[in-house]
């Protein structure tokens, strides 16, 4: 339950003002068609993170726990210094045409923009660090449900009255805790 929990927590909050919330508020504007958008991505976000989440599975696999560790610590230390670093979304990543329909164009839009994306390498990270695959997997695509969501149904209101240099000040000081909890091996938190 702890993976799920804190893999939903971490990517909520790291896609506030995230390029993939900007996706979705277009595609909002855009079509006006929530019910599609959302299954969009959704499949998305479940495809593109279990195969994030099976690398970070065979990443344990591959590596020592004494490796595992500091690579681990390390990238969550990353993490949090580049969740500090606005995202903006390329027009290139918006231009899917409506032939595919509302539910093809996010769905392609959505994975497209998630690949090497700071929730699919954190997905890497966390599916890794927990060696509880399904745990995380639903735990990210819940957490980006969370963040996304409301802004297909809210839109600019939303994104005008979440501050979102807290969030993000939130979500970097998680990913810094979690990656001194790694490599310091402290608490119930490391299953290391």
């Amino acid at each position: 339950m702890e993976a799920f929990l804190i893999s939903t927590g971490i990517v909520a909050l790291a896609e506030m003002g995230d390029k993939t919330q900007l996706l979705a508020l277009i595609l909002a504007a855009r079509f006006q068609r929530p019910l599609p958008i959302i299954l969009g991505i959704l499949v998305a976000t479940l495809l593109n993170h279990a195969g994030a989440g099976a690398v970070g599975h065979a990443v344990t696999q591959l590596i020592g726990p004494d490796w595992l560790r500091w690579i681990l610590g390390l990238s969550f230390l990353l993490m949090a210094g580049w969740i500090l670093i606005p995202d903006e979304i390329d027009d290139e990543e918006t231009k899917v045409t409506g032939r595919y329909g509302v539910f093809g164009a996010t769905l392609i839009a959505f994975f497209l923009a998630e690949m090497g994306d700071k929730t699919q390498i954190a997905t890497v990270a966390l599916a890794a660090h927990y060696s509880a695959f399904y745990s995380v997997v639903a735990g990210t695509t819940v957490g980006m449900l969370i963040a996304n969501v409301p802004a297909v149904f809210l839109g600019d209101k939303m994104a005008r009255k979440v501050p979102l240099k807290l969030v993000h000040g939130i979500a970097a000081a998680l990913f810094a805790v979690l990656g001194l909890l790694t490599l310091f091996n402290v608490g119930d938190l490391l299953p290391l």
